[in-house]
């Protein structure tokens, strides 16, 4: 028995959830997420909670309940609280601005790296250093992060690079030093 799918997903108030067929939208005070879901699973909406069930106990209804009971919950969450990842920047240089509703990042290149977030995406510099990803969609925003990580991640002689905060970067001795 699937631990994640059995459990029920409660509805705080402000939040609609309407079910058609296979798609499922959540409506609360930060927006709106809709997302397809598997036709196999079978999702009820009660007073209050949302109830996701499997048509058997075969390894694909088993994995996919977990997973679809997740994105649901997800989905809830965004639609009320939002998401958020903050990144840091450690290196010689290496700072972040805004122009516009663009990302600068100066990180070490010949040019500035510039990145236009996507729809209902918030991107915010705290510090020159500090960058903070905001958006409803969990997936979006853990993507757009990864996407500005990726630019130049962290390495382990120096530590200098795009890191998440809070991340831990293993680090190396330099040998022949």
């Amino acid at each position: 028995m699937s631990r994640i799918g059995t459990k029920p997903i409660e509805i705080p108030s402000g939040v609609t959830v309407t079910l058609d067929g296979a798609k499922i939208s959540v409506k609360g005070p930060k927006g709106t997420l809709s997302r397809e879901l598997h036709p196999d699973i079978k999702v009820s909406v009660g007073e209050g909670t949302i109830l996701v069930e499997r048509p058997s106990d075969s390894k694909k209804h088993k994995s996919l309940h977990g997973l679809t009971r997740t994105l649901i919950n997800n989905m809830v969450v965004g639609a009320t609280q939002g998401y958020e990842k903050t990144l840091e920047m450690s290196g010689v240089g290496y700072r972040a601005s805004m122009s516009g509703n663009k990302l600068v990042l100066n990180l070490g290149f010949s040019k500035p790296c510039e990145i236009v977030p996507p729809e209902g995406i918030e991107i915010e510099v705290q510090t020159p250093t500090r960058v903070v990803v905001r958006g409803i969609d969990k997936v979006v925003v853990g993507q757009v992060a990864a996407d500005i990580r990726r630019l130049r991640p962290p390495e382990p002689y120096r530590g200098t690079g795009v890191r998440y905060a809070g991340e831990v970067i293993r680090r190396k001795v330099v040998k022949g030093a």
